[in-house]
């Protein structure tokens, strides 16, 4: 049996991951592949749980280097119990953030060294790497106002903007390092405009693998 697609989309708060991958995931059932969506931080019952832990507001501070750890230990649980056993029987599986939001946020935002992120991803993902990334990338303004309308911020959507700032300039320099395996689409316009883009890539990677 082939090797199933790995998928990632990402971006900062507001940009409409959530809505775009349900309209790709539809382009990729139509042309007959098995798909599974999942998360980051997540994906399984014990990543949730970890998830809670990094992304509510408590009594006591989370040190930035603490939360990358707790995020990298809810990405080895999520690689080893349903990322890579899914690959494995031929899935396509497409995931609402990976290491490229540590990077990102973590390392552009918090400031942590890119070295040590990618010392912990060469631990904990081995052979797994995106076949494609989707960024979707939108002014911090426009996404942070989309992301204000959705409810109570959690602990990172409550950062300051020049936190955002740095995390969308990583994640583009991230995308203009790696041109082979990201694309960027810009989710600044109105649905129908970004769906329309968004349906341009499943198009061709369904034409690349089928």
């Amino acid at each position: 049996m082939d090797i199933g697609k790995f998928i990632t989309f990402e971006g900062i708060e507001g940009v409409g991951k959530s809505t775009n991958i349900g309209h790709f995931v539809a382009a990729l059932e139509d042309a007959g592949h098995k798909v599974l969506v999942t998360r980051e931080p997540g994906g399984t019952p014990i990543a949730e749980r970890v998830r809670s832990l990094v992304a509510e507001h408590g009594d006591e501070v989370i040190p930035d280097v603490a939360e990358l750890l707790l995020i990298f230990a809810a990405r080895a649980i999520h690689v080893e119990n349903l990322i890579r056993p899914a690959l494995q029987a031929g899935t396509w599986v497409i995931c609402d953030r990976f290491t490229d939001s540590s990077r990102a946020y973590q390392g552009g935002g918090r400031g942590i060294p890119q070295a040590d992120i990618d010392l912990l991803a060469s631990w904990v993902q081995s052979d797994i790497e995106p076949d494609l990334t989707i960024l979707l990338d939108a002014p911090v303004e426009v996404g942070m106002a989309r992301a204000g309308n959705r409810g109570d911020p959690d602990r990172f959507e409550s950062e300051r903007m020049d936190f955002f700032d740095r995390v969308r300039a990583t994640y583009l320099e991230l995308a203009a390092n790696h041109p082979d395996r990201f694309v960027v689409i810009d989710a600044a316009g109105n649905l129908a405009q970004v769906q329309e883009a968004v349906d341009t890539v499943a198009q061709e990677l369904i034409s690349n693998f089928n």
